[in-house]
């Protein structure tokens, strides 16, 4: 047999292999994306229901808690920006020692959490820290 032979009969061998190698790796890397994705989709929700537990009437030092069992928990799936932000938090607490904090600083910080999330799961947005607030829903 001559090389162009073995040629016609390897090529076609090879390139299959490799084309299922290829396909193979951009499944796999794609289905660890899309469950990482879903994954911090969870995560992210429960953090935003317990920023609850800062702001307006449903301040709650239970809520409070939970928020920072969960924070803890996030410093292994967040991106830099979300631990960034949720730090910013923290560190606005630390400072106001108790005491309530500036209603506007507190609007930003949380706002800029809830940016990094989206940030994070959705790429870009056009949105600012302003465009989210809690609405206060009091049962009578």
């Amino acid at each position: 047999m001559e090389t162009k032979d073995w040629l016609l009969i390897f090529t076609p061998i090879i390139s299959l292999l490799f084309g299922s190698w290829i396909t193979y790796f951009f499944t796999v890397k794609t289905k660890k994306n899309e469950t990482m994705i879903k994954f911090k989709e969870e995560k992210y929700s429960n953090l935003l229901i317990l920023l609850q537990g800062f702001v307006g009437q449903t301040t709650s030092g239970e809520l409070k808690k939970k928020f920072f069992e969960e924070q803890y928990r996030s410093w292994l799936y967040s991106s830099d920006e979300v631990v960034k932000s949720i730090n910013d938090l923290v560190n606005l607490l630390v400072i106001e020692k108790g005491k309530k904090p500036n209603q506007d600083n507190g609007k930003k910080v949380v706002g800029n959490i809830v940016l990094a999330m989206r940030n994070d799961l959705m790429g870009k947005t056009k949105l600012k820290y302003s465009d989210f607030w809690y609405t206060d829903v009091l049962g009578e």
